[in-house]
């Protein structure tokens, strides 16, 4: 039988429809700073699929564009703060580009809508099927294209729900896309109760079942995690800087940790810099940390003007003879923040904001080695991209023991932003059942073990350090063997298998329907 074709909408209706869609795309943004919320975007997302299973190719692409609009406005405003308090936008220009870089982020999803309604199934579980690799192919689009934002992803508001089970086995695209399946299934409870029944089942599942530890716990490391709490248009102030600096070594002098981490540009100068502002500064941290009992992780930019300029972790530790200290170089860089895309310098040149084009490390960088751990630092929003993260697990032998996130998030201001990061890192611990140590700025600095869980933790917004302990894991899940092998592309051709399947199942039905 052809699916069913839907019914002209009435005039009025596509305005509410809108705006019951844009309601439900604001209330999802709440799980993912409240993860305790972790049900409210599985029925957010239960009200769209509910009316794209009935609505034309057409309408069902404005609804995935308004869904999805209100859902990263609602989660990424604070990008906002960025560009106006710090970069001196004139508010409407940076609302503006706010708003249009979320709008453009989700004609990925009004795709993926209309060619869910375009392949409609009368069947419930092909029908949510077809929709969660919809949603699934918006998602790895947002996470793969143009150097990808996958902020406020759908899985990391389910950090904290039954969902989370899948976290080493599928990673937070697939827990996004189980998600969808059965928002989907809920949303055809009205006429297929047994759908409804269905999703409800699958999630106590996955709540009763118990949690495969596939990783092995090491030794325990004593760390220290510096929170420095400078405010971003006072970070390069001349007047302030010689204080900051001041308080951060004495920071690193009284902390007790063995391994001691410091947050992105926690040191903001360069060496050469540093050596003009407070001669012997830099040579008397690495003095420091050249014995045994301790080392640090520090983030300071690196380069010079003929070689270029990298966002960096110095690690500092006993040396032995002349080698160079540990050194680690941002991969994902930032755009407008750290490299600037073709075509919008026109743009960056409106703010007053430091831009440059830094040169990016090696994708697959060595651990810090120190106490027999393998440290592998990630900077600022890195942590947002399990499948380049997972490219240090493709050697057992030399995999991470543990992560360090080393992070600035000043330019957001008070703001969500925390919480959300805080969140993402917790659900990269529960992809590879790694410890996770994150030391920041303004917040959150926090330890989160192998669980996901966190166990210590500083208030943002705050100067000070955090003395905690951590034990280091080994070990391999599923989601990082196969995605150090393939990254996150098994999910694009899923996707695409699922949808060409549906579109030749429809095509099938149209001729059989026909006279």
């Amino acid at each position: 039988m052809a699916p069913a074709q839907p019914k002209p909408p009435r005039r009025g209706a596509l305005a509410v429809e809108c705006g019951l869609l844009a309601l439900a795309g604001v209330l999802q943004t709440l799980a993912f700073h409240r993860t305790e919320a972790w049900l409210l975007p599985l029925l957010a997302t239960a009200l769209l699929a509910w009316r794209v299973q009935h609505a034309s190719p057409r309408r069902a692409a404005l609804l995935g564009l308004v869904f999805g609009t209100a859902w990263l406005a609602s989660s990424v405003w604070w990008l906002f703060i960025s560009m106006h308090r710090y970069g001196h936008l004139p508010a409407w220009l940076a609302a503006l580009a706010m708003f249009a870089l979320c709008a453009a982020l989700s004609l990925y999803l009004a795709a993926a809508m209309a060619l869910a309604a375009r392949w409609r199934s009368q069947q419930p579980i092909a029908q949510a099927t077809l929709f969660a690799a919809s949603w699934l192919l918006a998602e790895w689009a947002r996470t793969a294209l143009f150097t990808g934002f996958p902020w406020a992803g759908s899985g990391y508001a389910q950090v904290d729900s039954p969902l989370a089970a899948l976290a080493p086995w599928l990673g937070v695209l697939g827990i996004g896309a189980a998600a969808a399946w059965l928002s989907a299934l809920l949303a055809q409870s009205r006429r297929h109760p047994m759908a409804g029944a269905l999703a409800i089942v699958v999630l106590v599942a996955l709540a009763l079942l118990p949690r495969i530890e596939f990783s092995r716990p090491g030794r325990t490391l004593g760390v220290s995690l510096v929170q420095t709490n400078v405010a971003q248009d006072e970070k390069f102030a001349a007047e302030r800087l010689p204080e900051t600096l001041q308080w951060l070594a004495g920071a690193l002098d009284a902390a007790r940790g063995e391994l001691i981490v410091a947050p992105e540009t926690a040191v903001p100068l360069l060496p050469d810099q540093l050596q003009e502002l407070t001669p012997g500064y830099w040579p008397t941290l690495v003095a420091r940390f050249d014995r045994a009992d301790q080392a640090a992780l520090i983030g300071v930019p690196l380069g010079d003007y003929a070689r270029g300029y990298s966002n960096s972790v110095v690690g500092l530790t006993a040396r032995a003879g002349e080698a160079p200290p540990y050194r680690y170089d941002k991969v994902h860089l930032v755009p407008f923040g750290e490299f600037i895309p073709t075509g919008f310098r026109w743009f960056t040149e409106l703010m007053n904001i430091p831009l440059g084009d830094f040169m990016r490390g090696p994708r697959n960088a060595p651990s810090f080695a120190f106490r027999g751990e393998r440290i592998a630092p990630n900077i600022c929003y890195e942590d947002l991209f399990g499948d380049e993260l997972a490219l240090r697990f493709a050697e057992p032998a030399t995999a991470p023991t543990m992560f360090a996130n080393i992070s600035n998030i000043g330019w957001f201001g008070d703001t969500i932003a925390v919480a959300q990061h805080l969140n993402i890192s917790r659900l990269r611990s529960l992809e590879f059942q790694r410890p996770m140590l994150r030391a920041t700025n303004t917040g959150a600095t926090a330890v989160i073990d192998h669980q996901g869980r966190v166990t210590a933790s500083l208030p943002p917004f705050t100067r000070g350090v955090l003395e905690a302990s951590v034990q280091g894991r080994t070990g391999i899940t599923p989601y990082a063997w196969w995605a150090a092998r393939s990254g996150d592309w098994p999910w694009l051709v899923l996707g695409i298998g699922v949808l060409a399947f549906s579109a030749a199942r429809s095509a099938r039905a149209a001729r059989d329907a026909r006279p």
